[in-house]
C-alpha cells in the first residue's frame, strides 16, 4: 500500500488491525493492492465488470473480512461492483467502507455498488466508514446497497461518515423475507458547504419479519442534509423508522417519512425530530465547568455515538 492509503486504512479501522489469515481485498485508485481469501470466505473478481464476488460459505462462524477502496491523491473517479453470496446459515462480518485523500483542486470520487444474496438462518453485519482528508478539492463517495434477505436471517448495516466527505448520496434497497430482521443504524457529519442525501427503500415481504431503520445526523455551517425513507409492509410484519438531526449554525435537514401498508397486519411506524441542541442540555454541561462551544461537542460526540 502506498503511505497516504496505510494513513487512511488506520483511520478507518485502528492501528492494531491483524489482516493475517482473513479474506482481505484492498483497493487502491481502482485497482486491488492486496487480496486474499480464507479457508471458508472466497474473493475473487466478477466475471464481467470491474469488482468482486465474495462467497461466504455455509461454514462461516464469527468471521470477518475486510474490502476497504481508499482514493489516495486528487483526479481519481472509481466506479466497482462487489457481489456478496452469503451461504445458508453463515455467521459474518464484513468490514467495509471508502476514504479519500486529495492534495490539490481537482476531486475524487468512488462509487461502490454492493449487492447482498443472503440465504436462510444467516446472521451477517455489515459496517461500512467513509471519510475525506486533504485538500478543499471535493471528495465524492455516493455509496449503493442492494440486500436480498433469506428467511430468518439477520442483517445488521452500521453506516458512519463523520469528516471530510463534501458531497454524499447514498441509496439502500432491501427486500425482507419471512422471520427475518433488518436493523440499520446511519450516523452522518456535515459541515461547511457539505450535503448529505440518503434513501433507504424497504420491501417487508415476509410473514413475522421486522425492519428498525435509525439515522442520526448533525449539519453544520452551511451544509444539507436530506433523509428519505420507505417502508412498504407488504407482509404480517413490524417496521420502525427514525430520523433524528441536530442543526448548528445555517444547517439544513430535511426528513422524507414514507410508510406503505399493504398487509392489515402491517405495523409501520415512523419518528422524526430535527432542531438544534436544547439551551438546557448545554447549562447542565456548563454547571460541571464545560465552556459552550465543549458542552456542545460532547453532546454531539454522544448523539452520534
Amino acid at each position: 500500500m502506498l503511505a497516504n492509503t496505510m494513513k487512511l486504512f488506520k483511520k478507518l479501522y485502528g492501528d492494531d488491525v491483524d489482516l493475517r489469515n482473513k479474506a482481505v481485498n484492498i483497493r487502491e485508485n481502482c485497482s486491488s493492492c492486496e487480496r486474499h481469501s480464507s479457508p471458508n470466505i472466497k474473493i475473487e473478481d466478477l466475471p464481467e465488470g470491474d469488482g468482486l464476488k465474495i462467497t461466504v460459505s455455509s461454514k462461516t462462524n464469527g468471521e470477518t473480512v475486510y474490502i476497504p477502496a481508499f482514493i489516495s491523491k486528487s483526479g481519481v473517479i472509481d466506479v466497482v461492483k462487489n457481489d456478496f453470496y452469503i451461504e445458508d446459515g453463515a455467521d459474518v462480518l464484513i468490514q467495509a467502507g471508502c476514504a479519500i485523500h486529495t492534495e490539490s483542486d481537482k476531486e475524487s470520487k468512488h462509487d461502490g455498488i454492493h449487492r447482498f444474496f443472503i440465504g436462510k438462518n444467516c446472521r451477517v453485519k455489515y459496517k461500512e466508514v467513509h471519510l475525506g482528508t486533504g485538500s478543499d478539492a471535493k471528495r465524492i463517495i455516493s455509496p449503493v446497497t442492494d440486500i436480498e434477505l433469506g428467511d430468518n436471517s439477520y442483517f445488521i448495516m452500521d453506516s458512519i461518515q463523520l469528516d471530510g466527505v463534501s458531497f454524499t448520496q447514498r441509496e439502500t434497497n432491501a427486500i425482507v423475507g419471512k422471520g427475518a430482521h433488518l436493523d440499520i443504524k446511519e450516523r452522518i457529519l456535515t459541515q461547511k458547504d457539505q450535503e448529505a442525501i440518503t434513501k433507504f427503500n424497504v420491501e417487508i415481504n415476509g410473514d413475522d419479519s421486522s425492519v428498525n431503520v435509525v439515522s442520526r445526523s448533525v449539519a453544520k455551517d452551511n451544509s444539507k442534509q436530506t433523509l428519505e425513507s420507505k417502508l412498504i409492509g407488504n407482509a404480517r410484519c413490524t417496521g420502525h423508522s427514525e430520523c433524528d438531526a441536530i442543526l448548528e449554525g445555517d444547517g439544513i435537514a430535511i426528513a422524507i417519512p414514507g410508510l406503505i401498508a399493504n398487509n392489515p397486519e402491517a405495523n409501520l411506524v415512523h419518528e422524526a425530530a430535527i432542531g438544534r441542541i436544547s439551551k438546557q442540555q448545554i447549562e447542565k454541561l456548563e454547571t460541571l465547568g464545560l465552556p459552550e462551544d465543549e458542552a456542545e461537542k460532547y453532546i454531539i460526540k454522544g448523539f452520534l455515538r
